[in-house]
Order: structure tokens, then C-alpha cells, then sequence
């Protein structure tokens, strides 16, 4: 990878869950498609991921010899950006700086049980999104003022209180991750 990935994403190809680490939580896993919250077990990732190397815990032995997939990603200034960040249960949220307009930004609670949010600019073009979509649950999108972000020149900014669990509860962790509406760190004018 010649970098350490923020954001790991497994899964068997044949069953089993979507497993994800993310740098922000070391070796606690999350479930892409559960509202679980973040958890340790040293079966699933035995220690955080490096820049040569995955490592798997004793829980992933049952996939030996099948096909699966994985996704690594890594921020890369101008181009995505992973972190997390502190609700405040206001109207007025945090600001999450990434340096760049966001066109998908993926949410998730470390602390407690709530879905998966995922926003992007295709959807909503104006400010403020209140689109989402659930990767842990099998419904469309979902529209709802309550779970708002603005998405900014230089980041995004939550606008809803989310109040029922989800990504702006006082004092709670959240883990997000980022992609570039127009990646610029290497673009080059005409």
C-alpha cells in the first residue's frame, strides 16, 4: 500500500459480514451492515494494519482458502480524508475538516447501536443534505432534516441533532470517511 490504510473493509465473498477497521478505533471492529457499535476482539483484528500488512485474527481461519474481497484506503490530501469527531446533540454540530468538498461522506457511532449514514452530492446539490442511505438496513434512501450535514468548501458540517442514536449525540464518538467532490492534489490547469 506504501502507506497505512485508515479504513479496511473485508468480506468473504461467499457469506458472512462486512468487517471494518478504521484508524480512529485501532483494533475495534465495526460491521457495515449491522448498527452495532464499535468492539474489541482479537479474533477479528489482532492488531492495527500497516502499510505492508492486514492482520487478521483467529476469527478470519474459516476463510482459508475461499475467495473474498478488501478494500484499503488511505487519506490522501485533496482526495479523502478519515477521522472522527465529538457530538454535541445541536442543531449547530461539529465541523469536520477534510481540506476539500466532500462529494460522499460515510458516519458511524463508536459507542453505541445506530446505522451507518452515508451522504454524497449527487442526491442532495444544495446544502442541507437530508438524504442518507443505511448500509446496515435494506431500505431506500432516507430523508430526514433531523440528520442533516452541510457539505463545505474545506468539509462537512453536521446540521441535524440525531437524537435517536446515529452521528451528533452529545459527547459520543463518531468515525467518518471522506471523498472528494473534485480531487485536486494532483490535477494539473490546461
Amino acid at each position: 500500500l506504501s502507506s497505512t490504510p485508515n479504513l479496511v473493509i473485508f468480506k468473504s465473498r461467499g457469506s458472512g459480514n462486512w468487517i471494518v477497521q478504521h484508524s480512529s478505533t485501532g483494533t475495534q471492529y465495526t460491521i457495515l451492515n449491522s448498527t452495532g457499535a464499535a468492539a474489541s476482539d482479537s479474533s477479528v483484528w489482532n492488531s492495527a494494519a500497516t502499510s505492508s500488512v492486514v492482520n487478521f485474527g483467529t476469527g478470519f481461519s474459516g476463510y482459508s482458502g475461499s475467495s473474498a474481497v478488501m478494500y484499503c484506503w488511505t487519506a490522501i490530501s485533496g482526495y479523502s480524508a478519515f477521522g472522527s469527531y465529538t457530538g454535541n446533540a445541536s442543531s449547530d454540530g461539529p465541523f469536520v475538516y477534510t481540506g476539500f468538498k466532500p462529494r460522499f461522506v460515510m458516519i458511524k457511532s463508536t459507542v453505541e447501536t445506530s446505522n451507518w449514514f452515508i451522504y454524497d452530492t449527487a442526491r442532495n446539490t444544495y446544502n442541507a443534505i437530508d438524504t442518507t442511505l443505511f448500509p446496515s438496513a435494506s431500505n431506500a434512501d432516507y430523508v430526514d432534516s433531523t440528520y442533516a450535514i452541510d457539505v463545505l468548501s474545506n468539509g462537512f458540517k453536521i446540521r441535524g441533532t440525531g437524537q435517536y442514536g446515529g452521528y451528533n449525540n452529545n459527547g459520543n464518538a463518531y468515525v467518518y470517511a471522506c471523498f472528494a467532490e473534485v480531487p485536486t492534489k494532483y490535477s494539473l490547469a490546461r
